[in-house]
């Protein structure tokens, strides 16, 4: 069994969650529960590697190891049921580079991207830094609740400009898993109108049972020929600190204007680190990730019952997918300043408000549960008391 109980002091290093706490709530007495990486260690099978690694004796260029590819590869086969080709993949330090890399390379000043909101911001930051048009297509809710993709709205932005969609898959922060008919119904749309895909996987080991990750590009050959896949083990293994991706493009023009850009930009070939902490991860990860969802799972149902404690004033779908839970506030009555201020000075959590994800994202919070148990309930009982004390 691995240890997911301990309790890692991360506040006198230099943990993105930890030291920002100051600038995004103005005090440092929070809970942090906001970026998406985990307050669990890293499985000892990458820190080892990446130890071994660090007692060679000379830390120059490397080329990232086919070993490396090989390994990520037979994952998402297993896993996945997605089957690749060395030569569709490249490395990326981030799944964020890659979509940056997509816009420039698949379309021009101007045209359109499509985004789905509420959806992590950096989808419609890197449309507006690449002085691209967005084109917001939100996400709407069914009969039960649910967010699912509006197929109508969609069709009616569509015209002659519309070049490119950024898919979030599973969605960061909904946490929906898209069941394979929906996607399918988004793939025809798009090849109808000759519109290419980025679809982020970065969250697709996370998935709840029983709910199944479905690769875009899976679909079929024609949907593989228009996407671009942002993969890697950043927040499977919690080792985003690694600085490393992968990007698959099966069509060979399509990956050889994106090759040309990144070669442009010089991305090179990584870390000495990243090498070897990639290749552990998905050489030796199926049973640690097997385990750690069974634990998340745990942390979530935790939350769910105090959702449902306080059902008057808090909602939450449950998520399929990730460890992020997308918690509906709207019925507390207050505004975003006074409803950030709650969490933050009557609950002691730093969470990220979710108006960040979007306009459609006003009057939730978003919390990240992928912390240990002994933290969770600290969090659960401090915001237990501030609801009461409401």
């Amino acid at each position: 069994m691995n240890d997911f109980d301990e309790v890692i002091d991360r506040k006198n290093g230099n943990a993105e969650k930890y030291t920002l706490r100051k600038q995004l709530f103005g005090t440092e007495d929070v809970l942090p529960m906001w970026v998406a990486d985990m307050d669990i260690k890293t499985p000892s099978f990458v820190t080892e590697a990446v130890t071994k690694r660090a007692k060679e004796p000379i830390y120059g260029y490397e080329e990232m190891p086919e070993s490396a590819y090989e390994a990520q590869m037979a994952w998402m086969k297993e896993l996945h049921g997605l089957n690749t080709e060395r030569e569709w993949m490249s490395y990326s330090p981030s799944v964020v580079a890659t979509i940056n890399l997509a816009i420039q390379a698949f379309t021009k000043p101007g045209e359109k991207v499509i985004y789905q909101p509420p959806v992590y911001a950096p989808f419609f930051k890197s449309i507006t830094n690449n002085e691209r048009e967005m084109v917001s297509n939100p996400l709407k809710r069914d009969e039960k609740g649910d967010y699912c993709f509006d197929f109508d709205d969609l069709r009616s932005k569509i015209d002659k400009d519309t070049k490119l969609l950024l898919l979030c898959s599973p969605h960061n922060p909904v946490g929906r898993v898209w069941r394979e008919e929906e996607l399918r119904e988004l793939a025809a749309i798009c090849l109808e109108h000759d519109i290419k895909v980025l679809s982020d996987e970065i969250h697709s080991d996370l998935v709840y049972r029983p709910h199944r990750h479905i690769p875009f590009a899976s679909l079929s050959d024609d949907v593989r020929d228009i996407t671009v896949t942002a993969i890697g083990p950043g927040k499977t293994f919690n080792v985003a600190g690694l600085s490393i991706s992968t990007v698959v493009i099966a069509d060979e023009t399509m990956r050889q204007q994106f090759e040309t850009l990144s070669q442009r930009i010089h991305f090179a070939e990584g870390t000495v680190f990243g090498h070897v902490g990639f290749e552990a991860a998905y050489r030796h990860g199926e049973s640690w990730r097997d385990e750690l969802m069974v634990y998340l799972s745990t942390n979530l149902q935790k939350l769910e019952v105090l959702v449902r404690k306080y059902g008057d004033r808090l909602s939450m779908s449950k998520p399929e997918g990730t460890y992020l839970a997308w918690i509906d506030c709207s019925k507390m009555g207050l505004d975003e300043k006074a409803l950030r201020s709650f969490f933050v000075e009557k609950a002691g959590l730093g969470l990220s408000p979710g108006i960040v994800f979007g306009r459609e994202g006003k009057g939730y919070m978003r919390l990240n549960f992928a912390v240990p148990i002994a933290t969770m309930d600290r969090a659960l009982l401090q915001l237990d008391a501030a609801l009461d004390d409401l």
